[in-house]
């Protein structure tokens, strides 16, 4: 199995995982470290009309949820929604190289700062080529049975990755 190291995990990656799972603990056997913000861990709590996946995300005693805001960098908040910006900020502060963003602006802004990316559809692919045993499939529509948009392009990759179509 793939050597774990650290990652910093924003909102949507996030509840795609408990959307794919109704669980976090594949990010437990990815992961030496998962750090999440306390900027994305006010937007789960905040949970919209349903409170999709606060239960899930409270329950999951493994991640390293900060209690403290962050300063953020003026650009950053410039750039991205809070949560992005907390996600990138926080990485940067704690020398940690890899963050986990689904939004195409985060992502160039995290790849303008030197981070290693990966997303939800990313976490999923690494899983399966690290003996992971799920349908990625029953995965993908679980989340869009949640609300969760993925192109086609996107899913025809995920499955061509894993050797589902």
């Amino acid at each position: 199995m793939h050597e774990p190291k650290d990652i910093v995990i924003n909102t949507g990656p996030l509840l795609a995982l408990i959307a794919s799972f109704n669980d976090l603990t594949i990010l437990n056997k990815l992961y030496k470290r998962v750090f999440v913000s306390r900027e994305v861990i006010l937007e789960i709590e905040a949970g919209g009309s349903s409170g999709f996946g606060v239960d899930v995300f409270n329950k999951s005693n493994f991640l390293d949820k900060s209690t403290a805001l962050l300063s953020i960098s003026p650009f950053l908040q410039n750039a991205l929604d809070l949560g992005e910006a907390s996600v990138i900020q926080l990485a940067l502060n704690n020398n940690i190289q890899t963050v986990c963003i689904d939004e195409a602006m985060g992502r160039r802004v995290a790849r303008l700062n030197n981070l290693q990316l990966t997303g939800s559809i990313g976490m999923l692919i690494h899983a399966k080529h690290n003996g992971f045993n799920f349908s990625m499939t029953e995965a993908i529509e679980n989340m869009k049975s949640h609300g969760i948009y993925l192109s086609r392009n996107l899913i025809e990759y995920a499955l061509k990755q894993v050797n589902e179509i």
